[in-house]
């Protein structure tokens, strides 16, 4: 699974004209299933994303995680991570999970991050979003868990 994270000062997602979305001060995650993925991956990522420092402490070090500060985490699908992009200029998205099962993953992921965040807001897969968000720093970064590679 991927998360391409963002500390953000806000971020909303909108879809047919209403926002389903917001936060203010946290982090904006878009998140992406892959093929091979399962809960494993989704739980490892999302340990990975709630302890991640990327907020400043008192000397100003990145040494506090979404979970120390207690901020906002806006979850969003965005299945085109996974993207393939090694050559021509038509991105392949055979890398990203089919779409029952990046929608299971997702949905998974984000009831994962309810239950042990107390501030989690998301957008919704296969919807047409419009994303907005006010990049803090800007920082911004890729998290990835790799799906195991099956041996027979």
């Amino acid at each position: 699974m991927i998360a391409l994270i963002q500390r953000v000062s806000q971020a909303a997602v909108v879809v047919d004209g209403e926002t389903i979305g917001a936060i203010q001060h946290g982090l904006m995650a878009l998140v992406c299933a892959e093929r091979g993925d399962t809960e494993k991956q989704a739980d490892a990522l999302l340990n990975k994303l709630l302890g991640y420092r990327v907020f400043s402490d008192e000397a100003g070090k990145m040494n506090r995680s979404i979970t120390d500060i207690n901020g906002g985490l806006l979850l969003v699908p965005q299945f085109t991570l996974a993207a393939d992009t090694n050559s021509g200029t038509r991105p392949s998205f055979t890398p990203a999970a089919v779409p029952e099962i990046g929608k299971n993953l997702f949905d998974y992921f984000v009831a994962q991050a309810r239950a042990r965040h107390a501030d989690v807001r998301s957008g919704r897969f296969g919807a047409d979003m419009k994303v907005s968000l006010t990049n803090d720093g800007p920082v911004t970064f890729w998290l990835q868990i790799k799906p195991e590679l099956k041996t027979s």
